[in-house]
């Protein structure tokens, strides 16, 4: 009883200083009603080509690529452009930003909401937000880019979290 009673609250004592748990600006927060479906971690990469923008060539986001997973580290869905998830069961949602702040990290990609519309009849069924949060990394490359076309990859992190 001891061992367990010790336990929780060590278990409490790290969540309570978890980094991950930054406090959500006021603009990223959901529609009143919006029902909590999960948070899941994502890695993967935001993925850059090199255009032409006025005299110069410039980094240009073109999509995201990032796998998600729950708390246990199961597979949840994989995230690409649009921006869109979709899951093993074939329900998708595609987003649109609402709002963006920037990162708490430096050299983060911005946190955003998203409004979504979702199709299928599996897990992302009435998903209609989105959050990205906690986000490490992705930001475009320094400088000016090499050649048109050219791709560059930039590893992130980021938390989401579905809204129904």
């Amino acid at each position: 009883m001891f061992t367990h009673a010790l336990f929780t609250a060590a278990a409490v004592a790290v969540l309570s200083v978890s980094p991950e748990a930054t406090e959500v600006p006021a603009k990223l927060a959901p529609p009143q009603g919006a029902t909590l479906l999960g948070e899941y971690a994502a890695k993967g990469v935001q993925i850059y080509v090199c255009r032409v923008k006025g005299a110069a060539n410039e980094w240009d986001f073109e999509a995201p690529r990032a796998e998600l997973v729950d708390a246990k580290g199961k597979p949840f869905a994989r995230h690409f452009a649009g921006p869109s998830w979709e899951t093993s069961d074939g329900s998708k949602a595609v987003g649109k930003v609402l709002a963006s702040e920037p990162a708490a990290k430096a050299g983060a990609i911005p946190w955003l909401l998203l409004s979504t519309q979702s199709s299928g009849s599996g897990v992302l069924a009435g998903v209609r937000f989105v959050q990205r949060l906690n986000t490490s990394g992705g930001v475009a490359p320094a400088g000016a880019c090499p050649k048109v076309g050219t791709e560059q990859h930039v590893a992130y992190t980021a938390d989401y979290v579905f809204y129904k």
